[in-house]
């Protein structure tokens, strides 16, 4: 099974990747928000991938963070749902806040996602409400801090591919946009970068 792909960035669209890996060109699905992160292309890039194989076909989907990933496996243990289905409801809602809705079991916002009937999403917190990470929210039943913008999540996402652990990487975005009106990628990222040392 192939478990991840690191290699040249041939093609990139909001739903594929088409990696050169030693000469080999492998197509992979991706969720817009693996997507979104994506170098250019020509650059070198690693997907954490899913093998999905059927007796008709051998299906590559492909993370940016293993998170991602595990959250993907998660929702295709579901009944109903496949891994088209499952790239979907990545595509449609930000992992942070699918997690936060499954567990809270709020079905009404479940459904907003394209794809997701009413009895999927029913099905969805009913046998993945006790299975979702608990770093997604507090235990307290706090609310969590708001989803990063766009601008955040690239600073985030380059914290992470300079090996940062997600949570101080969060952390160190949260207090840099705080810390001041940081609105080009460059500033809020070489504060978010003090901060997380």
């Amino acid at each position: 099974m192939i478990a991840l792909l690191r290699g040249t960035l041939i093609e990139k669209h909001p739903n594929q990747a088409i990696l050169d890996v030693g000469g080999v060109g492998y197509d992979v699905t991706i969720p817009v928000s693996t997507f979104s992160q994506l170098p250019d292309t020509g650059a070198v890039v690693l997907l954490r991938v899913h093998t999905h194989v059927r007796e008709d076909i051998l299906a590559l989907y492909g993370f940016m963070t293993l998170d991602e990933k595990h959250l993907f496996e998660k929702l295709m243990g579901v009944s109903g749902i496949g891994p088209g289905l499952a790239v979907k409801i990545l595509s449609g809602i930000v992992a942070v806040d699918l997690v936060n809705a499954i567990r809270r079991g709020e079905v009404e916002r479940l459904i907003r996602i394209p794809g997701v009937g009413k009895k999927t999403a029913e099905r969805m917190v009913l046998e993945l409400r006790d299975k979702m990470p608990a770093l997604m929210s507090d235990d307290s039943g706090t609310p969590t801090a708001p989803s990063l913008s766009q601008l955040e999540e690239d600073v985030m996402s380059a914290l992470l591919n300079l090996g940062c652990a997600r949570p101080a990487a969060e952390t160190a975005v949260r207090k840099a946009k705080a810390s001041g009106a940081v609105e080009s990628f460059e500033g809020l990222f070489r504060k978010a970068l003090e901060l997380v040392r």
